[in-house]
């Protein structure tokens, strides 16, 4: 019974600074009003208070990268379910979710592909030089290492594949060698391995406790010669002084990134050609992501609403 009555009177917001493509709201739309629901939107807000306020009466979230806090919690006064339409997490507060007996999710693969590409695409731009006139390098049969072996992270390793590049990567929580065997790819058993031993090196870690600022000076000092840091993770897995030390002493080593570090000036002025950070994140930023994500976040909603489905529960 609560279940269909939930179903009935559900009202979802998609509250998002940077907001969805139109046709992604008529599909997040779409979904919501077919099983019962009512859509609000808060786009380009620009204070906390516009969020508090148009999250207090609802039963269900969307947000992209926008912060859902405590603050923005105490609020939302009737919240049962929020979900962040992307894969990674660092802005949901999730022990704030459970402490209010609010379900906390993702859409993990709905955005992959985009960040597949892009980081297949900034590996190639920075080996290129930046477009810039000068000489550069190909990727074909150089080493990649991955650091985290999930959604994205194989697909980076397929299409870098097809393009030539031995291919090893390391994943703590997949030990099962025949997971790697079937892509082709070699099973790295070490961080300090996967590093040393290959040119490329493309991460796919999230922001924990654990991996926040874990990858800095000798990690870097540790690659190949003419080594190259790809990240379309999380800027915060990054100790960009120890970073930036590495890549000042070696010469050879390049770091390429969608998501600028604090210091990106200071490494531009330093590095040249050997940095780059794209404008803002960019690895979501494809049309078919921002539709996928967003639809799949109202389809999560309702399943939760009408079936209780939790798969995708982050705060377990």
């Amino acid at each position: 019974m609560l279940n269909n009555l939930l179903y009935f009177i559900m009202k979802v917001l998609v509250a998002t600074e940077k907001p969805f493509a139109k046709v992604a709201v008529d599909g997040i739309r779409q979904v919501v009003e077919e099983n019962g629901g009512e859509l609000v939107l808060l786009e380009k807000y620009t204070s906390v208070d516009q969020f508090k306020k148009a999250v207090s009466d609802v039963e269900a979230l969307i947000v992209r990268s926008d912060k859902v806090t405590s603050e923005i919690l105490d609020a939302a006064k009737n919240l049962k379910i929020v979900v962040r339409a992307g894969a990674g997490y660092d802005n949901l507060d999730l022990e704030a979710c459970t402490k209010k007996g609010v379900v906390a999710m993702n859409t993990p693969g709905q955005n992959s592909n985009a960040v597949a590409e892009l980081a297949i695409g900034l590996m190639i731009y920075i080996s290129r030089a930046c477009f810039s006139g000068v000489s550069g390098t190909e990727i074909s049969g150089k080493t990649l290492g991955i650091h985290a072996y999930g959604n994205v992270g194989k697909l980076v390793g397929r299409a870098a594949s097809s393009l030539g590049m031995k291919v090893a990567a390391y994943d703590p929580f997949i030990t099962d060698a025949s997971v790697y065997a079937k892509d082709s790819v070699t099973k790295m058993d070490s961080i300090k391995d996967l590093y040393s031993k290959n040119q490329y090196v493309s991460i796919h870690i999230p922001a924990t406790k654990e991996t926040i600022g874990s990858i800095g000076y000798d990690l870097a000092m540790s690659m190949p010669k003419n080594g190259v840091l790809v990240n379309t993770a999380r800027k915060e897995v990054i100790d960009e002084e120890g970073l930036l030390k590495a890549l000042l002493e070696r010469t050879d080593l390049k770091y390429v990134t969608d998501v600028a570090p604090e210091r990106s000036a200071e490494y531009c002025e330093k590095l040249g050609t050997r940095f780059f950070a794209t404008p803002k994140k960019m690895g979501a930023q494809t049309a078919e992501a921002n539709i996928n994500a967003g639809i799949a976040a109202a389809k999560q909603i309702v399943d939760f609403i009408k079936n209780g489905n939790r798969r995708f529960q982050l705060n377990k």
